[in-house]
């Protein structure tokens, strides 16, 4: 009843408790495809809109639980994040869950201040490239593939080809340029908070809640309840900022971001995007 109450006076307008507008930004980052989309700026940038915009809200919370992924699409979203920040003049508060690793800590910089749970996993400040190599497997099956480019180098990395060490060199060029932006995404926003070494925070390596906080990856061991309560009073309420939905409830395909490839694909493409997005998650243990 108190509820019901509650509601009555927030949609007459009566309520004029402060406001926390939360986004939940969960998965793995980039177009995945199927019912269940993979973390794109183009999928999220409604909800971040709208939460920077809603009425009375003294700040924003994300709410993160991603493995990684696209290195693009995480700064994309990150960038968003904090040019409504400014635009609005509202703090963003970031909160870990299980994972905020990677492309998923790249995320959490977007906030003015992150804090996570004790068991949480945090860090993973590097690149990695994986995928699955098929050299012998056409020859097994009878087939003949034929690849005809214009460019010494289209074909690169070919998974149906013998890896090419010269391939490879280029491919971790370009990986160490990515890593140095993410580097200095890093100590742009965490600035004197950082306690670690460059040798010790920028190899890839993952922590738990209380170690990133020694090393000043986050701020503290804290819930988004239990923070915003102390930021805003007892009364806050926490508005959570639901996606666009589509046919029966699910999340709308990511289309736009190349989001429904494994409706091209069809099966062995579900499939493989599954396999693709579970591995992200496996490195962490979970």
């Amino acid at each position: 009843m108190r509820k019901f109450i509650s509601n009555l006076a927030e949609a007459a307008g009566l309520d004029r408790n402060p406001r926390v507008a939360v986004v939940r930004l969960t998965g793995a980052i980039g177009a995945a495809g199927g019912l269940r989309p993979g973390l794109t700026l183009a999928g999220v940038a409604g909800q971040l809109e709208e939460a920077f915009t809603m009425g009375r809200a003294q700040a924003v919370a994300l709410i993160i639980n991603s493995p990684g992924g696209s290195p693009v699409q995480s700064k994309l979203i990150h960038d968003r994040v904090r040019a409504l920040s400014e635009e609005h003049g509202k703090p963003v508060f970031a909160f870990c869950e299980d994972v905020a690793a990677s492309g998923g800590y790249m995320l959490a910089l977007s906030a003015d201040e992150i804090f996570a749970d004790p068991s949480s996993i945090v860090g993973s400040i590097g690149v990695i490239s994986a995928g699955f190599g098929f050299p012998g497997l056409l020859e097994k099956l009878g087939i003949e593939r034929r690849v005809h480019t214009s460019g010494e180098n289209k074909a690169m990395l070919d998974p149906f080809q013998p890896e090419d060490e010269a391939d490879v060199k280029r491919l971790e060029a370009i990986q160490k340029d990515v890593h140095a932006d993410f580097k200095a995404m890093v100590k742009a926003r965490r600035g004197d908070r950082l306690k670690g070494s460059d040798g010790k925070l920028f190899t890839g390596e993952f922590w738990v809640g209380q170690k990133a906080v020694e090393l000043g990856l986050i701020d503290g061991l804290d819930n988004l309840r239990s923070v915003m309560r102390k930021r805003f009073g007892s009364k806050v309420r926490l508005k959570v900022v639901q996606p666009a939905r589509g046919f029966f409830g699910q999340p709308k395909p990511d289309t736009a971001a190349g989001g429904d490839i494994a409706a091209i694909w069809g099966a062995p493409g579900k499939a493989l995007a599954w396999l693709e997005a579970r591995s992200l998650w496996y490195r962490f243990g979970l």
